[in-house]
């Protein structure tokens, strides 16, 4: 299912005396969370008006009417959402979120395997974590000859797998 408001983010502790806060980015970079003035908590019905850059690993973020570590101190640990709409995606680029819940399916026989619930980043390349309908765990590695499509309009992602992928396989 695609969501309209997608976690980008965590806040993770008050900076400074004046209400900045630091947030652990869970997008590609801090520096991607400069672009937005305006974020969102509360799944999306919150809108707040942020000024944002990177700082090493994390953002520094100055959210609007919050102006003393007093403000900031109850927003530790609440989670940092951007809107769709406000990101234009390159060709080919996807958010992460998406892909969760996609049905895992053979490209050349149609055999559903499970459903997509996880992905890991190794560095190489992604690793998709996919549960079986009997609820055992299996890492597809992101690599062309294994993962052949993704369809987010048919909420599937096609693969060829390869030997020794799952268990019941010589």
């Amino acid at each position: 299912m695609i969501k309209q408001y997608i976690e980008t983010g965590k806040i993770v502790a008050t900076h400074g005396i004046r209400g900045e806060v630091r947030v652990e980015c869970w997008c590609d970079t801090p520096s991607f969370l400069s672009d937005f003035s305006e974020l969102y908590l509360d799944n999306g019905n919150k809108k707040i008006n942020v000024r944002c850059h990177p700082h090493k690993n994390i953002a520094l973020m100055k959210i609007d009417g919050i102006d003393s570590i007093d403000d900031a101190k109850p927003l530790v640990g609440r989670i940092i959402y951007i809107n769709r709409d406000d990101v234009k995606l390159e060709d080919g680029r996807f958010f992460v979120s998406d892909l969760l819940g996609l049905d895992v399916i053979d490209t050349d026989t149609d055999k559903v395997y499970g459903k997509i619930t996880g992905v890991i980043n190794n560095g190489a390349n992604d690793i998709y974590e996919m549960k079986t309908e009997d609820s055992k765990t299996v890492y597809i590695p992101v690599i062309p000859d294994i993962v052949i499509k993704k369809d987010f309009d048919r909420e599937c992602i096609y693969i060829r797998p390869m030997k020794g992928l799952f268990d019941d396989e010589n």
